[in-house]
């Protein structure tokens, strides 16, 4: 029965799933005698993110995710953040072998605002961003106890930035893990050939070098460091597909000879790039050349990340400590654009008071941007510093002239002509090229340069107490209810560059910008029926800056008719105030300018602006008319066409609402061996944060409109925050099987599903949903199959799915991957990994945009040392 049980779990999906989350603080998988003297393993899990106070992973409210040190040693995947890809519900996104990306239940994005990243607590988002840097301030692999993971909206209990989940990163007590721990990974990537990245790198070394130094100095003090240096080369961006593929569909001029080419991952050759010209009498869309993002980036990693812990208990139950956390990060990182992230420094000071009721917390995150730069805008200026787009057009248009009255071909003067244009143009590799490349690298004006210089602060203090187990006991005692408390205070101070961020409520843009935000909550839960059943109620406040305060429940129910069976279901609402970038943002990206959503930042623009949808749909219709009748029917063809013009509608940002409905499954079968985990969930957004293009024309008469949204030189492109006025709803559902056993197998898969319900409306507001329909995961391992050998195989599959981004919009394809590892551990310190990830090195990219993601082989060896009695 076991080996068939097996044997379905692996067919069940064709990807890995994740490992048994059952040795976990306080609560590990114990084993029991039975009668007849056979081990049975009892699955005794104790989670705190889902309530925010410590309780049995099968009466958790919600659904909840969990996996363990031991896990993460079990796991194929080089790091315990690839691991979570593997959980039940969870997608990671990859714009660069540095910089991953979290999510659960739909709208995916590179800069995932809604999805909250947690270390002990505490918020380790960028500042500016309103989302987290990957990994760079996550602890390293030794120092992790388990990793939680909320699958959907935990706004109520963890504020605005948690609408879509959460990942709580636990790490290890000085008092109860010490010891010195150092693990090298040493591997190699760039495998073999890849038909979408060939001849762009040969293989590269990759090394990871991790340290934990912790010591208990007495019962009443003991410290830790933690320290990990990353080296590697990134995965390339080289996707070549057009864009643009239907500019000059009226010429039928296609591929090659489309002299409006915009290929995915090449920059400086988008949409405000191009003009109209007219050659031999028709109007022919033509773009600059541009350069391809290998031209004008350092795909090098290296990264510098660590923190250090000082801890003094107070008394046997409450621990006083002060943490520093920092990273030095250089790779690559995508959000509508995609940058190099130079010398881009964060850091982070926490003070922390915790007790056996309570917590109080505060800390402060700083952001510095360093040398980083827009890619985009690097390779749009280098064209553009080389020959201003008026002589690099009339040069053009000169040429074409000339060889088409020698008689060339049409298509070959297209080409000619822009070879002429091009010629002394900089060529990617020489000095002359590098030498530009760093002077635009340090001027922080996207109009003319390319580089990110930001720096922010984040300022956040919260606490938490049980009243029913402090001041007001009875409730406890002679009520059996549990009541928790809790405040949240946050405020984000930038730092005004004049490019990136301006300070719109004053003219010295020298003072500093703040946004902040206020909220608190109440929790109330209590048992019923012999502890069958339990309800517990939470209401939640928040106050932002620019709004008015917002009011969200959360309502639960668990029944457990025996311990090994519990059924849930749950309603919660939650706000998500815009992010600073959302409010804030004041950029010029590729000719577009990125308004934030707020009045002060623009006032004036959605009144007078025009879809871009409809601006696009209006000149090709103009363009396909002149190209038919001749250039003196463009007057004509103008007014003909004004009805394709459409208005924006659309207004400043509100606060995005979600409504989720959310019922489940836990249960233990044969013998307590088998977990099974069921969840389906439907959610409801209102004001929905998205992104419209719209023009605004550069004129004040309306008979000229027209003609201005016609000439892209007489209109202003934006590219505005606002909300959705339709509901945007999704749903969803997950199975998840967990199954072990005495002799030391082990084995897990899951099944999740993801649908957007709702239709676009056509009316140039983005959705976003980016998320497959399908995942499938498994995996299979032993700990000992021979005497200090084990292995891990996993195994993912994902459907493809539509992408949509200010970057690219399109499907991105269906891929499965294999992992593996095979481990010899000669001593109980030692351990010895070999493994690797997508070992069948097929290439395959998880978003559209982003780079194609070959196989990672590595050898891992990792000791500990502990301290001497």
């Amino acid at each position: 029965m076991m080996k068939a049980l097996l044997f379905s779990a692996l067919l069940l999906g064709n990807a890995s799933a994740a490992a048994f989350a059952q040795q976990i603080t306080k609560a590990t998988a114990e084993p029991l005698q039975s009668s007849s003297a056979t081990k049975s393993y009892r699955f005794e899990e104790f989670v705190v993110s889902a309530s925010r106070v410590q309780e049995n992973l099968l009466r958790s409210p919600v659904s909840i995710e969990s996996i363990s040190f031991k896990d993460i040693l079990r796991s194929a995947q080089p790091s315990f953040y690839d691991a979570l890809e593997n959980i039940k519900g969870v997608q990671i996104i990859t714009p660069s072998l540095g910089f991953k990306v979290f999510n659960t239940r739909g709208f995916a994005n590179t800069t995932n605002v809604r999805f909250a990243q947690l270390v002990d607590g505490v918020d380790n988002q960028a500042p500016h961003i309103g989302a987290p840097i990957a990994a760079a301030f996550a602890p390293n692999d030794l120092d992790i106890e388990r990793v939680e993971v909320i699958p959907g909206t935990a706004s109520v209990l963890y504020g605005m930035n948690a609408i879509n989940g959460l990942v709580n990163i636990l790490t290890k007590s000085p008092f109860l893990h010490q010891g010195i721990s150092v693990q090298q990974k040493v591997g190699v990537n760039h495998v073999g050939a890849n038909s979408e990245a060939d001849n762009l790198s040969a293989a590269r070394l990759f090394s990871e070098t991790s340290l934990r130094i912790a010591k208990a100095f007495s019962d009443k003090f003991a410290a830790k460091v933690t320290m990990t240096y990353t080296r590697g080369y990134d995965w390339i961006a080289n996707d070549a597909t057009d864009l643009n593929a239907q500019g000059n569909r009226s010429l039928g001029l296609f591929g090659a000879d489309n002299p409006a080419l915009d290929p995915v991952s090449s920059y400086g050759n988008e949409s405000a790039n191009r003009r109209t010209l007219t050659l031999d009498g028709k109007n022919v869309i033509v773009a600059r050349t541009g350069y391809f993002e290998r031209d004008v980036v350092d795909y090098s990693i290296n990264t510098v990340r660590g923190d250090a812990t000082l801890a003094y208990k107070l008394s046997s139950d409450v621990e006083l400590s002060y943490t520093f956390r920092g990273s030095l990060t250089n790779n690559v990182y995508q959000r509508s654009n995609r940058f190099q992230l130079a010398d881009y420094v964060l850091t982070q000071n926490v003070v922390q008071a915790r007790g056996s009721n309570f917590i109080i917390l505060a800390y402060r995150t700083d952001e510095n941007t360093g040398k980083s730069y827009n890619l985009r805008s690097m390779a749009e200026n280098i064209d553009k510093t080389f020959k201003s787009d008026n002589t690099w057009f009339a040069d053009y248009q000169k040429q074409f002239t000339t060889l088409r009255s020698s008689g060339t071909p049409f298509a070959d003067a297209l080409r000619n002509a822009r070879d002429f244009a091009d010629a002394g143009r900089p060529q990617p590799g020489t000095s002359a090229f590098n030498e530009l490349r760093d002077r635009l690298g340090d001027i922080n004006n996207w109009d003319i340069g390319a580089a990110l210089r930001v720096k922010a602060a984040l300022y956040n203090i919260e606490g938490q107490y049980e009243i029913s187990s402090g001041a007001l006991s009875f409730l406890k005692s002679d009520l059996n209810a549990d009541v928790t408390l809790g405040f949240t205070y946050r405020t984000y101070q930038i730092e005004p560059d004049g490019n990136y961020f301006i300070n719109p409520t004053t003219s010295d843009q020298s003072q500093k910008l703040y946004y902040g935000k206020t909220g608190g909550y109440v929790q109330v839960a209590r048992s019923f029926f012999d502890d069958q059943l339990r309800a517990s109620a939470t209401v939640r406040f928040d106050k932002a800056d620019y709004f008015s305060a917002r009011w969200n429940p959360r309502f639960s129910l668990v029944y457990s008719p025996t311990p090994e069976h519990s059924i849930r279901a749950s309603y919660q609402s939650g706000y998500r105030f815009p992010s600073i970038f959302e409010a804030f943002s004041n950029v010029n990206s590729g000719g577009v300018k990125r308004v934030g959503g707020l009045p002060v930042m623009s006032n004036g623009i959605f009144e007078n602006s025009y879809i871009r949808t409809s601006i696009d749909a209006f000149q090709a219709a103009v363009n396909a008319g002149v190209n038919r009748l001749g250039t003196g029917a463009l007057d004509s063809l103008i007014r003909a066409n004004t009805s394709l013009l459409v208005k924006n509608s659309y207004t400043y940002l509100d606060p995005e609402y979600i409504r989720s409905f959310e019922v489940g499954y836990k249960g233990l079968f044969l013998d307590e061996h088998l977990f099974v985990d069921v969840d389906a969930y439907y959610n409801q957004y209102s004001s929905f944060i998205a992104q419209i293009e719209a023009n605004v024309a550069l004129t004040n008469v309306a008979d000229s409109l027209p003609y201005a949204l016609y000439n892209r030189a007489k209109q202003q492109r934006y590219r505005l925050w606002t909300n959705s006025k339709t509901n945007v709803n999704n749903f969803g559902a997950s199975l998840g099987l967990r199954w072990n056993d005495e002799s030391g197998w082990y084995a897990s898969s899951n099944l999740t599903f993801a649908q957007l319900d709702y239709t676009s409306q056509g009316d140039g507001l983005e959705d976003g949903f980016n998320t497959p329909r399908w995942t499938i995961n498994a995996s299979i391992g032993h700990d000992e199959i021979l005497p200090r050998i084990g292995f891990h195989l996993s195994s993912r599959w994902q459907s493809s799915y539509y992408w949509q981004s200010f970057l690219v919009n399109g499907d991105v394809p269906a891929y499965w991957t294999l992992d593996a590892q095979v481990t010899y551990t000669p001593e109980k310190s030692l351990r010895i990994k070999v493994g690797g990830s997508n070992i069948l090195n097929r290439y395959y990219a998880s978003i559209l945009g982003g780079p194609s993601i070959g196989g990672l082989y590595y050898v891992q060896v990792q000791y500990q040392l502990p301290w001497d009695e």
